[in-house]
């Protein structure tokens, strides 16, 4: 595939580190954090294309993770981790949260302002857009006094046309953004230096706040946007190369999935009819369902008198 803005050393690097996080160790938090301080490292010593290549990548949760794998769920910090940095290269003070309930999983402070911030990924063979995948409702209440609260995802995966994910922004003060958007920053951020990006950043936040409540997608883009791309007039090139990111993204991404589910359904053709049988009772949890079943005992509720 001809690539223009990804380079092939971030589809290599997307592919080890999505080979990385499939290496468990068991132990959620000490995963975390060994990813976490991979990727300062590797941010801290490749610079900004690192960044940017995480960046417009990170979106995708790989097919070949079970959904609610735990290699799914590292995954999942792993987008956070990714956001933190971004944040971090705008000038921002910013942590990765390790409470795993009712808490955004990245807090920010950059000068005059605060926000917490969530990242979101999704596979590409998700078809539903579930409004609550979004969790714009429980962002606004995992503010914790903070005046903002920012939640990333994939462009690609937001609906287009009206969605009650953006009434709910709006009337929250929930600004709800994509990887691509970030990316935008952080280069604004290389070209002109953080106290300007910063101020854009707050800029953006208060745009969202400012609007009027609607499920239009069309208002509430063409409001970010407008924000972005007027601020400063060298911004259309950048915004103009990331949109061309955003395409090559999806892209890769189709050519990674389709890979996988190729060789998944070739793995299953070629199985004998006693694997197979295996195969389908360990998909439906079928022994994992009757020890659950059989653990049913009475509680001795109805001898309480």
């Amino acid at each position: 595939m001809s690539l223009v803005v990804i380079t092939e050393r971030d589809a290599a690097r997307r592919s080890y580190w999505i080979d990385e996080i499939s290496r468990l160790s068991g132990d959620f938090g000490i995963d975390a954090e060994r990813v976490e301080r991979a990727i300062s490292q590797e941010i801290g010593d490749q610079g900004i294309p690192a960044l940017l290549g995480h960046l417009r990548l990170c979106g995708v949760i790989p097919e070949r993770y079970r959904p609610g794998s735990s290699e799914e769920k590292l995954y999942s910090k792993y987008t956070d981790i990714v956001i933190h940095e971004a944040y971090r290269s705008l000038g921002c003070t910013s942590i990765v949260l390790k409470e795993r309930a009712d808490v955004a999983d990245v807090e920010c402070v950059c000068g005059r302002f605060s926000f917490v911030a969530d990242a979101k990924a999704f596979r590409l063979s998700r078809t539903a857009k579930n409004q609550k995948d979004f969790k714009v409702q429980a962002m606004d209440n995992w503010k914790h006094g903070k005046p903002f609260a920012m939640l990333v995802c994939p462009v690609y995966q937001l609906p287009s046309r009206t969605s009650q994910i953006y009434q709910q922004a709006a009337a929250r003060s929930v600004c709800v953004f994509t990887y691509t958007h970030l990316a935008v920053l952080v280069r604004y951020a290389e070209l002109v230096g953080e106290e300007r990006s910063v101020a854009l950043l707050h800029e953006i936040f208060k745009t969202v706040a400012a609007m009027n409540p609607s499920k239009s997608a069309s208002a509430y883009w063409q409001a970010v946007n407008r924000t972005l791309l007027d601020y400063d007039a060298r911004m259309s090139d950048i915004w103009r190369e990331e949109k061309l990111a955003s395409i090559e993204a999806i892209r890769l991404a189709q050519d990674e999935s389709l890979q996988f589910l190729a060789s998944e359904r070739e793995r299953i053709m070629r199985l004998s009819r006693e694997d197979a049988i295996r195969e389908v009772i360990r998909s439906h949890k079928i022994d994992k369902r009757i020890r659950a079943v059989r653990s049913v005992a009475d509680n001795g509720l109805l001898e309480i008198v």
